[in-house]
């Protein structure tokens, strides 16, 4: 069992408590291994009523190292293994994505308490899951354009079926979502602030039968409002092509601030990320199942875990820290359709992934 993440039964409560603070609980092998334990062994036991998955408290006390819920995923040990063989990347894509689909198809209530930092692979925790709580504290984002992926772990279920053109936006620019954006888009289905979490816990341990919706509407309050919402006509405006160079076009015939600073966003990201992304969410809005856009999203990372993009995307943002990646291809002119085509080249029945 990994100490980094701390599985226990509270009440009739399975508990997983993410507890890497340090890393903001960046998600490991182990710590996906062991969530998938757990949740397999609670699913037939009487005793747990419900799943409940958060973060721990950092042992310092530190606000600092407790500010996250999720940041990701091991970025560094997947950009090495990409630079390689891929097989270790391969096989965390592999585990954390059956984690995901485990927690979409869970016959048992979920809940996820996104109280801080919640990207990428804590994304991919949180949205599968039937209760999912954002406080003032939520920023919810998918910013793996800036690193030369996607936005996987279901993301292109997820960001597709939002509304109008925002999951586009937000999955071409890694926009930060706040609370009470989440709970407006419906990422979120209850709001609270923070200082009500340890009682609203405490209430869904000692009641999770049957009054697990009542105990949430009664701890939510209602958020300031939801600024994404002000820019809506805009997005769907902007973003309406699912054609990069038309998206690009668009913003720079616009002229307004919104446009020109979206613009500004885009013009960092990688070409190549930006086309996959786009016809991820293309697919994904007509993916019959959940099953179905995990087995395509796994085939797509594996392409583009080797892809040049991604080691560069790393080294620019996490490792040397100058944001200042050469992206290849450099232009979105230069990603071809043929490119792409092959990034979304169905593996092998012996490579795909399922969820056993």
């Amino acid at each position: 069992m990994s100490a980094d993440v701390l599985v226990s039964i509270d009440g009739q409560v399975g508990r997983l408590r993410l507890n890497r603070p340090k890393a903001l609980n960046a998600l490991t092998m182990p710590m996906a291994e062991a969530m998938l334990a757990a949740l397999d062994g609670w699913r037939t036991d009487p005793g747990v009523a419900a799943v409940m998955i958060d973060h721990a408290p950092a042992p310092d006390g530190d606000p600092k190292t407790s500010r996250g819920f999720c940041a990701g995923g091991d970025i560094r040990m997947l950009a090495a293994s990409g630079v390689g063989d891929g097989a270790a990347a391969r096989a965390f894509f592999a585990t954390e994505y059956r984690l995901n689909h485990r927690l979409f198809t869970y016959a048992k209530p979920t809940i996820a308490v996104m109280d801080g930092v919640t990207m990428g692979g804590g994304v991919g925790l949180a949205l599968p899951c039937r209760h999912r709580i954002a406080t003032q504290n939520t920023r919810l984002a998918m910013p793996e354009t800036a690193i030369g992926l996607f936005p996987d772990v279901g993301g292109g279920w997820h960001l597709s079926r939002l509304p109008g053109r925002i999951g586009q936006y937000l999955a071409l620019t890694g926009a930060r979502l706040n609370g009470a954006e989440c709970l407006a888009l419906g990422l979120a289905t209850h709001y609270t602030l923070s200082d009500r979490l340890d009682e609203t816990k405490q209430l869904l341990v000692e009641r999770p039968s049957g009054e697990i919706e009542i105990i949430l509407a009664g701890a939510t309050q209602v958020p300031d409002g939801a600024d994404i919402l002000d820019h809506r006509a805009d997005i769907d405006r902007l973003f309406a092509s699912d054609d990069l160079e038309e998206v690009l076009a668009a913003l720079a015939a616009d002229g307004g601030d919104f446009a020109r600073k979206t613009l500004a966003t885009l013009r960092t990201r990688s070409p190549l990320s930006m086309k996959v992304s786009l016809k991820l969410l293309l697919d994904g809005h007509a993916m019959p199942t959940f099953e179905d856009e995990m087995r395509q999203e796994y085939a797509v990372a594996t392409h583009m875990v080797q892809r040049p993009d991604f080691a560069e995307g790393v080294r620019a943002v996490i490792v040397d820290k100058d944001n200042a990646p050469r992206w290849d291809p450099a232009t979105p002119g230069a990603v071809s359709d043929h490119l792409i085509d092959r990034i979304f080249a169905p593996l092998d029945e012996a490579d795909a992934w399922n969820p056993a």
